[in-house]
């Protein structure tokens, strides 16, 4: 059997942040109902292929997966076990926002098999979470926080921001100091990026554009129909680099290991399935908008909830309606984009062992290149990012492109 992962997404929130593009937003009860149907529908019919597959992760994200009645997540993760080979001791996330679960959930979670909490935060600072549009304030999280502890949990991650509009060093330095006072095992670290069809896109997409332009900012005024108060600019390059900076150094003094550019862990509580996404592992992704890797071929289902129900209801499967089937070249580029992300690097002799061919013989030039500029190192037989190198990885990664 081989090791394959398996998300389910969970589209349901109180409302959308104004930063966040994710398929998800508010649904009345009939529509969670009809949801779950369709999804153990789709997890029924799929679990037929994959009798051959052992289930290493199962990660439950939205959304906000704990917005979902209890009975109802009770009938999915039923089917999952019934109708998936499930590894012992599998790792099973589950996404949640603060003030969305009381302790009676999140007990009730546990006690059903979920053995890992990511909890939404992104800042300490309640006018920073106000600028961001979330539904809690730092109490509501360190309340949250509090109850998935006594609910059973011992391995939390926690999700922070930076490049906040109006973040300083001071501002996100208190965030560190009150996240990492909690000890948490695991701590995600993310840039905030500005996506399309967002209210931040509306607000910050101008001054984005001049800011990376080197253009002037200081008289350009947003929109701000979206905001309550304030609108605040974006950190520069310059000061976005040196906050992202500063939190790794922050984070590693704290005794975090980072083992991919984005996220920390005390040792032995790094995430397994995400390790899975960056070194390719083979996964399933049931649910509306979501993506599927599995013998090489890419899928991914319809971005329309209603849509996926009817399908679902009226059996049409399978429910993706895209297949691309990779080619060598873009499973390579792929190894290198994702693999890279993470501190230990690509294993060459596994690059070797999928592809047929060394490392060198596709890439020589660029290694070359990159060692020269002391951006890329080999040592332990792996192919890894300089600290430097990490700095500037989308520059790197570019020169990695091979085309069809």
């Amino acid at each position: 059997m081989q090791d394959t992962e398996l998300y389910i997404h969970i589209p349901f929130c109180v409302r959308k942040c104004l930063y966040c593009d994710f398929l998800s937003g508010p649904f009345d009860a009939e529509v969670r109902k009809k949801y779950t149907d369709a999804l153990i529908k789709e997890l029924h019919y799929q679990s037929a292929f994959m009798q051959d597959d052992m289930i290493r992760s199962i990660y439950f994200g939205g959304g906000t997966p704990t917005l979902l009645e209890e009975a109802y997540f009770e009938k999915i993760i039923s089917e999952v076990f019934q109708d998936f080979h499930i590894k012992e001791n599998a790792e099973i996330s589950m996404e949640c926002n603060p003030a969305t679960a009381s302790l009676e959930k999140l007990s009730h979670y546990c006690a059903s098999g979920v053995n890992r909490l990511s909890i939404g935060l992104q800042s300490a600072n309640d006018d920073e979470l106000i600028t961001l549009g979330r539904i809690h304030t730092f109490e509501d999280f360190l309340h949250t926080y509090e109850e998935a502890g006594k609910a059973g949990f011992s391995n939390i991650n926690i999700d922070i921001m930076t490049g906040i509009p109006g973040q300083s060093w001071d501002t996100l330095r208190n965030t560190l100091t009150q996240v990492t006072d909690l000890r948490p095992e695991h701590i995600s670290c993310y840039s905030l990026i500005i996506e399309e069809n967002t209210p931040f896109y509306q607000s910050y997409h101008e001054e984005d554009e001049r800011r990376r332009e080197g253009e002037p900012v200081e008289n350009y005024q947003a929109h701000d129909e979206n905001f309550c108060g304030e609108v605040k600019h974006l950190p520069s390059d310059d000061e976005e680099y040196a906050l992202s900076k500063n939190a790794r150094d922050f984070l590693i003094s704290k005794g975090y290991g980072q083992y991919e550019i984005s996220n920390y862990a005390r040792k032995g509580y790094e995430c397994i399935h995400n390790i899975g996404y960056w070194q390719r592992v083979p996964y399933f992704g049931a649910g509306p908008g979501a993506a599927s890797l599995l013998k090489e071929v890419r899928y991914k289902n319809p971005t329309d909830i209603k849509k996926y129900i009817e399908k679902a209801e009226n059996n049409e499967f399978p429910i993706y309606e895209i297949k691309e089937e990779l080619t060598k070249n873009a499973a390579m580029e792929e190894f290198i984009f994702l693999g890279l992300r993470m501190n230990e690097g690509i294993l060459i002799e596994k690059f070797k062992e999928n592809f047929g061919s060394t490392i060198e013989s596709i890439y020589s030039e660029q290694i070359k290149k990159f060692q020269e500029e002391k951006l890329l190192e080999i040592s332990d037989g792996r192919l890894k990012f300089t600290e430097r190198g990490m700095d500037v990885s989308n520059y790197v990664l570019s020169e990695f492109l091979l085309g069809t």
